[in-house]
């Protein structure tokens, strides 16, 4: 794990894409669970008679957030230790990690139960707590499948979407021994309640919680979590102590502006016209939920995104997850292609931008895009991801520009060939004999599947277009001289077996 966490690929998203492509029990769950979450989603949405107006607020406010973003961080930690939290700051994810494993090592705990948390899985929270000894156990029913199955979420929202029923069935009989495998039928509600039976403990005798928050209100000091299982309600009040790792961003600047967000998230999110758990805690109050409460800031890359001015926009993201729902890319490749704890269209523009330019796995993720444009359709805060992909496409080929490039050496060589008429007909006209062979074998497609080095770094992933059997000056010179034979009366000119433009 690098010092950003798990938002470092280790692959190049065309490699790991690739891999994925190849299973297609994987493909088919994807499909099947994005549509039917897109679908309950565009039902609820169009119930909203100014959905357009909410989506305009939520980006206004998180503009406003981004343009004073140290003001209200400042802010939000004054209300918060004033009400008897304790807030900490951390630079990068190696810094949050020491932060939580000191606080869980004080409480002389070996066991933790956690809200699920896409900061805590960006950071690497579940492995550095495994390394001091500390066991964590997820409590949301899709981050604990993936948990038990020893592997990686690979949605913001829904973890386990690339699992089906009966491969969820198999994780659960496998993880839980005190499940009769005999009895477990792969019905979504018997499912749920063998893990609820498996929680049920963790959460009475926990002395600690970790989350953390949709939202931070820097007017108040308070954090947010939406969830609907209930097991974030049972981790924010049963606990002693209560930890939440919060991302910087994600600050409002007022306990009103809960009012546009808490419309935008369920409806994009889950479908939902609102979450059925809605938590919001401030502080400590004796007697009342935890007696100790812990509040990490986490930046781990998050200024140098804002000081992008076109790429900051990411920063308002909200984790709604519409955009994994929507993308083609993602539909076919899953999560787990882009090698980062953020997944899909908002991935590919966040990740690059938080590990910086340097790592070069991540810089292949904003290619991950046919840029159709339908990841900003849905966004709820306006990002618009196919400017940003681009933009971060236009950063990475000048950050290469003076590195020596077979591409731009063949595009030098190009314009070399164009500049003199005579040389760019000899081209062609090499072109066209050097294609003859491959013509023969592309038949009527008129394309060459598969080319030699180095043109076959286009054919991995593409036809490539043979060469014209003539050229449009040849075309011409052809026309030209039938014209002229047939103003002179040539009977050549008029032979019916000739067709229109083609060499005698």
């Amino acid at each position: 794990m690098t010092g950003t966490g798990r938002i470092s690929a280790t692959v190049p998203f065309p490699t790991a894409a690739r891999r994925q492509l190849a299973d297609p029990q994987l493909r088919a769950n994807l499909r099947r669970a994005t549509r039917t979450i897109r679908n309950r989603r565009s039902q609820v949405v169009d119930e909203v008679t100014d959905w357009e107006a909410l989506r305009a607020a939520g980006a206004a406010i998180k503009d406003d957030v981004l343009s004073r973003l140290p003001e209200l961080l400042e802010e939000f930690e004054t209300r918060a230790t004033a009400a008897g939290a304790r807030v900490h700051w951390a630079r990068d994810a190696a810094e949050a990690c020491a932060v939580v494993t000191g606080l869980v090592r004080e409480t002389g705990t070996d066991e933790v139960v956690k809200v699920k948390s896409m900061a805590t899985q960006e950071i690497g929270l579940n492995e550095a707590l495994a390394e001091a000894g500390i066991t964590a156990v997820e409590t949301d029913l899709a981050e604990l499948i993936v948990q038990l199955a020893g592997d990686t979420p690979s949605h913001i929202l829904v973890p386990a979407i690339h699992y089906n029923r009966r491969q969820i069935r198999d994780i659960l009989t496998a993880g839980m021994p005190e499940i009769d495998a005999s009895q477990l039928t792969d019905e979504p509600a018997a499912l749920a309640e063998a893990a609820r039976r498996h929680l049920r403990e963790r959460f009475l005798s926990a002395k600690v919680a970790i989350s953390g928050a949709n939202f931070a209100v820097a007017d108040t000091g308070s954090l947010v979590v939406v969830e609907s299982e209930g097991n974030g309600r049972m981790c924010l009040t049963l606990p002693d102590t209560l930890i939440s790792v919060v991302g910087v961003e994600k600050i409002v600047p007022t306990f009103a502006d809960l009012e546009v967000f808490l419309q935008l998230l369920p409806r994009s999110a889950t479908g939902e016209r609102m979450n059925p758990y809605t938590s919001i805690w401030t502080g400590v109050h004796p007697g009342d939920g935890p007696r100790d409460v812990h509040i990490v800031l986490l930046d781990n890359g998050r200024s140098d995104t804002l000081a992008d001015e076109v790429g900051r926009q990411a920063l308002r993201c909200i984790r709604c997850s519409a955009c994994l729902n929507v993308c083609p890319v993602y539909e076919q490749v899953g999560g787990h292609a882009y090698g980062s704890t953020y997944p899909g269209p908002i991935g590919a523009i966040l990740s690059p931008q938080m590990t910086g330019p340097d790592n070069a796995a991540n810089r292949t993720l904003p290619y991950a895009s046919t840029l159709c444009g339908a990841c900003y359709d849905v966004c709820p805060v306006q990002i618009d991801i196919p400017q940003v992909l681009v933009h971060l496409r236009q950063v990475g080929v000048d950050a290469r520009r003076d590195r020596p490039s077979l591409e731009r050496v063949a595009l030098r060589a190009a314009s070399g060939l164009m500049r003199d008429r005579r040389r760019y007909a000899m081209a062609l006209r090499a072109a066209r004999r050097g294609a003859a062979p491959l013509r023969l074998l592309a038949g009527s497609r008129g394309t060459a599947r598969r080319l030699p080095w180095p043109l076959s770094a286009w054919t991995a992933s593409r036809d490539a277009p043979l060469p014209a059997r003539q050229t449009f000056r040849e075309w011409w010179a052809v026309r030209a001289s039938d014209e002229s034979a047939q103003a002179a009366g040539d009977p050549v000119a008029g032979d019916a077996t000739h067709e229109p433009g083609e060499p005698r």
